[in-house]
């Protein structure tokens, strides 16, 4: 790079999970301190990097997307393409798409390093693809700071071994695999300098440590002793991996926030077996009920795949009907999407386009009435909200239960504020703050 003449810009984009966004998010860190400065994806860029995500069709042709925007913005830039849709298609993307690097889901800690080799000697590297099934160490890209965010992501964890049918993440991101406990730690006090919100994120969080002999309670109690952490927040976990030993923690660690993102898929026994899910609708209700009964006020949501392979409208109305009787805050809904290589595309009885998009419509309108249901139901309550943005006057952020909360009065953003829940406008709670002082 001719750093003396111009400052060599680069711009990320970023597809897809938390993963994701911690890994895009410590590739610029370093980028930044090789010199380099980051831009807007749609800004005219030297180097364009996107990190795509294979988890659903949707994505994989977003991915696909941004590699050809990249291309049009300029098509003098050197462009990577990294992560989970390069790890599948590796072999079609260096055929069909003009990309000069290719990183799959392992080397990405050596992609600056890249990128500086292919400007400096104006000759791209040739990285060969690994086999993401035989990384057994976790790879570890430190981090400071997210810029644009208040609360940061964490990622302790990668890997799934569990194989559900459907998807194709444990092809593509390999076995399961922790960060020590020792190094998680200090990433943890690392981020709480700036950001008072960590969010624990992993292919499969709920696992980390099992590979080490510690366990993900372990390391939240641990993170519990950060002085000027505030909150602790975990992205997604099974509902096979809430152990009592958790729940004990959370009943007695007010950092811990009271929300837990469950995966359920399908509300549907027969679909559950199908889809490979290690647990029935009765045994995922029981722990439902037994955590609500520990935790009060938790907020429990949940993501559920509708249209999986011979789900008929009865195996639906089923789905339905338990979704009414467990009463989660909100539902992120997918239809399903086929992946090439998964036990589920080779599946007879694909559900049609169009009837998966209905069973999406219905499931998206009964998620959104019940959340409303669910915030309505905090009129009166006092809630801690950690301020993200102010506007005019008004200060907007999310409460431990991961309500959006508008706050009136001017606060910092990154300020936890106590306020007490009054009414709402429109489907957003307003709430007045109890003492404290604004910025």
């Amino acid at each position: 790079m001719e750093g003396d003449k111009f400052m060599t810009t680069v711009a990320i984009s970023t597809l897809g999970c938390k993963v994701n966004a911690y890994e895009s998010e410590s590739t610029a860190q370093a980028l930044r301190q090789r010199g380099y400065q980051t831009v807007d994806f749609k800004e005219k860029a030297d180097v364009y990097i996107i990190f795509t995500c294979a988890v659903t069709n949707t994505a994989a042709s977003k991915s696909r997307q941004k590699i050809h925007q990249a291309r049009r913005q300029n098509p003098d830039a050197l462009v990577c393409a990294v992560g989970c849709y390069v790890q599948i298609h590796a072999e079609q993307m260096s055929e069909q798409e003009k990309i000069d690097l290719l990183i799959g889901s392992s080397g990405k800690d050596k992609l600056p390093q890249l990128i500086d080799q292919a400007l400096q000697q104006r000759q791209v590297p040739i990285v060969p693809i690994q086999d993401v099934r035989q990384a057994a160490e976790f790879e570890m890209l430190p981090l400071d700071e997210f810029e644009h965010q208040t609360r940061a992501y964490l990622k302790v964890q990668d890997g799934c071994n569990q194989f559900c049918a459907y998807c194709i993440i444990p092809y593509a991101r390999g076995q399961e695999r922790s960060l020590p406990l020792d190094e998680a730690l200090q990433e943890a006090r690392r981020l709480a300098q700036k950001h008072k919100e960590i969010v624990l994120a992993g292919i499969h969080t709920g696992r980390y440590g099992k590979d080490r002999n510690t366990s993900l309670t372990e390391l939240i109690r641990g993170m519990g002793s950060i002085e000027s952490l505030m909150r602790i927040r975990i992205s997604s976990i099974e509902i096979t991996e809430i152990t009592d030993e958790l729940l004990e923690l959370m009943e007695k660690q007010p950092k811990i926030a009271r929300h837990l993102h469950i995966p359920l898929q399908a509300g549907c026994d027969a679909t559950l077996k199908r889809m490979g899910r290690p647990y029935t609708t009765q045994q995922f209700l029981q722990r439902v009920e037994e955590i609500r009964a520990r935790i009060e006020g938790i907020s429990i949501s949940t993501d559920l795949i509708v249209g999986f392979p011979q789900e008929s409208d009865e195996e639906f109305a089923a789905t339905m009907a338990f979704l009414k009787q467990i009463r989660f805050s909100f539902c992120h809904v997918f239809p399903f999407s086929a992946k090439t290589g998964t036990p589920a595309q080779r599946m007879s009885g694909q559900v049609p386009a169009n009837i998966k998009k209905q069973r999406a419509q219905e499931v998206g309108d009964f998620s959104r009435s019940s959340y409303y249901e669910v915030k309505s139901r905090w009129i009166g309550k006092a809630v801690d909200v950690l301020i993200e943005t102010c506007e005019n006057g008004v200060s907007f952020g999310h409460s431990s239960e991961y309500l959006p909360v508008q706050v009136e009065g001017q606060w910092a953003s990154g300020q936890l504020v106590r306020a007490c829940c009054t009414h709402m406008i429109g489907d957003q709670l307003v709430a007045q703050a109890q003492g404290g002082q604004e910025k």
